[in-house]
């Protein structure tokens, strides 16, 4: 993967993702989530927070950590979209800044 992208991200469900850049390396851990309900649209909200991460100029580690929240928050419930602000999850993190 490192020879073919600039950067490289697999999810690898309970077990988190892993994030690749030129020589870093990152696993990042899944948030605990008390039960999986569904996990329709766990893939594209983990993009949506990574991607969101990266538009800001976050380090890599965060921005996977963003993708896992937003991920760990869409299995919870059923349905695709997140039921509660993805800030305010972040931010309860410390991942907001």
């Amino acid at each position: 993967m490192r020879a073919r992208a600039k950067i490289g991200v697999v999810t690898r469900s309970e077990r988190g993702s892993v994030v690749v850049c030129g020589a870093e390396t990152h696993e990042i851990d899944a948030f605990p989530v008390e039960k999986v309900v569904d996990t329709t649209g766990a893939g594209d909200q983990y993009a949506a927070g990574f991607l969101f991460g990266v538009a800001r100029n976050r380090p890599l580690d965060q921005c996977g950590r963003l993708g896992s929240l937003a991920a760990a928050e869409v299995i919870a419930h059923y349905g695709p979209r997140p039921q509660v602000s993805l800030a305010e999850l972040a931010a309860a993190q410390g991942l907001d800044g």
